[in-house]
Parts: structure tokens; C-alpha cells; sequence
């Protein structure tokens, strides 16, 4: 069996400490997790971050900038992934839906990006999605994909394109056929996410049929699916992620209590299949960072 790696995604913008006190919200909790989850098998991070006094996500650069110092005081090969997702909501109001309602969050995409231009991580992400996302929708235009795909790569980052359903990877072969992305696309395929991909093998199998080939990927679920779908990934020829973003429960009636908890069972699921885990170093090579 081919080496595959793993991501651990250590918190998003959904899940809150009502649904699982152990979830990671200030810099600190955040820098001890990943560095945890290095240590348990992941060869990269995947970082969003909160504001440690209300819990609420957070695009403060200077919070981005704490978790990556800590982590680099302690660990130079851990690979850092963090998100641009942030940005990109928007709540119409009952009344009038041009008006941007409370939970609006739009922004123009060089501000998605400030934390990626000031700390230069090795990857960032790039959603390509235009959906419903719970009660609000999510809104990437093509115009604002290009421009944070060049502002990410014009710092030398490698940009992580996030898949949810298959007019993102219509919209990627769209911009790879204008030579957006300067290597080899770095994909993820999301399936779990509601009114997206389902997940499920023949969903993986499909949006892995339409990628542009050569590409580098992963597959990932949510909630209940989200170790069902390591195993699917790793079994169709993809890499692997989880963590706290995706799922706050280790198993059935069992919180998780650490994304290294989460990435300690994904590694012995793998073991069993007879995947082995890239490290770090494995890892940088097989993406090209």
C-alpha cells in the first residue's frame, strides 16, 4: 500500500464547547493540540482560530500569528495549513435580501488573505464553493478566486483548493485551464457538508473521477462519517484528514477529547488497512513544498 498523509484539522467555525468541552479555542490550546497531533501521526495542521473571549471564529491576524509561533518553537517540520474560508458569508436580511444580514461576514479577498501575506505558512486554503451553508450562503466568486490565488502564491504558499460539490471541480478545471496555479493542484474533496457532497464511496469516487489529472488529494467527512471516510479515502487512492473541525465524537456516546485522540484512531484504522503514515518530511516531498 502507497504512504498516505494525514491532516488534522483542529477546530473550525461551527462546533462550540456546548457540543464538546475539549474543543481547542485560545492560541495556546490550539498550538498544544497541533503539536499532539504531530506526535500521534499528522503530517499537517489545518488552523482556524477563535477569539479566546467569546469563542466566536476569528480572522485577528495576531491570533494566527501566536499559533504559528508556538508551534514553530517547538516543531520546524509540521507542516501548517491555515484557512481562508472566513470571509466569504453571506445572511441576507428577512426583509430586504440585498441587505447584508447580522451573520453577514463578506469581505474582498485581499483581506481573506492578510494572514497568509504576513506569515507565509506552507499552505493556505482556497474554498471554491458557492452554496447554502446552514442558514446563509457561502459565496466565492470567480473574480475573487483568482485574485487570492495569486495573492497566496505571490508569497510562495501553496494553496490547498477546498471541494465541496462538483461545480468546484468544474470551476477548477475552469482555472486550470487558464494556468491559475503555478504546481501541481493540492485538492480536497468535503463531503458531509449539507446540500454538498455526500459521503459516500461512490461521491469519493466520482469527484476523484474529475479532478485534473495529475492531481494530490484527500477526502474527508463529517460527524458520523468523518472515520468511515478515511478509510474510503486512503482505500481510492487519496490522502486523509480529521480532527475536531470535522467531528466532536470519538465514537458512538464518546467525546473526543483531543484532536491527537482523533488522529491516533485514524492512524490505527490506516495500520489495519496497511497504509503507513508519512511523516512531516514524507509529506513536504510528496506535495512538492
Amino acid at each position: 500500500m502507497q504512504p498516505v498523509f494525514l491532516t488534522c484539522a483542529l477546530v473550525g467555525n461551527f462546533s462550540t464547547r456546548a457540543q464538546n468541552e475539549n474543543l481547542p479555542i485560545t492560541p495556546q490550546e490550539l498550538a498544544t493540540q497541533a503539536l499532539e497531533a504531530a506526535k500521534a501521526g499528522a503530517a499537517i495542521v489545518h488552523v482556524h482560530v477563535r477569539d479566546p473571549a467569546t469563542g466566536m471564529p476569528s480572522m485577528e491576524v495576531a491570533l494566527y500569528r501566536e499559533v504559528v509561533d508556538r508551534i514553530r518553537q517547538e516543531n520546524d517540520d509540521l507542516i501548517i495549513n491555515l484557512t481562508t474560508g472566513n470571509g466569504g458569508r453571506f445572511d441576507p436580511s428577512p426583509d430586504n435580501p440585498v441587505v447584508p444580514g447580522p451573520r453577514t461576514n463578506l469581505l474582498p479577498p485581499d483581506a481573506r488573505v492578510e494572514h497568509i501575506l504576513a506569515l507565509k505558512p506552507d499552505i493556505a486554503t482556497l474554498d471554491l464553493n458557492t452554496m447554502v451553508f446552514g442558514g446563509e450562503v457561502v459565496i466565492n466568486t470567480l473574480p475573487s478566486i483568482r485574485r487570492m490565488a495569486e495573492l497566496i502564491q505571490s508569497v510562495g504558499v501553496r494553496p490547498e483548493i477546498e471541494l465541496f460539490d462538483s461545480g468546484d471541480i468544474s470551476i477548477l478545471n475552469q482555472l486550470m485551464s487558464e494556468n491559475a496555479f503555478d504546481h501541481t493542484p493540492l485538492c480536497s474533496i468535503v463531503t458531509g457538508v449539507k446540500h454538498g457532497f455526500v459521503p459516500l464511496p461512490e461521491t469519493l469516487i466520482y469527484a476523484r473521477n474529475l479532478l485534473p489529472k495529475p492531481a494530490i488529494w484527500t477526502g474527508f467527512g463529517t460527524g458520523a462519517q468523518a472515520f468511515p471516510m478515511v478509510a474510503q479515502s486512503a482505500l481510492l487512492g487519496g490522502n486523509v484528514r480529521i480532527g475536531m473541525e470535522d467531528a466532536v465524537w470519538l465514537g458512538k456516546g464518546e467525546k473526543a477529547p483531543s484532536n491527537a485522540a482523533m488522529v491516533l484512531k485514524a492512524s490505527r484504522l490506516l495500520e489495519d488497512l496497511g497504509f503507513p503514515l508519512m511523516s512531516p518530511a514524507q509529506a513536504r516531498a510528496a506535495i512538492g513544498l
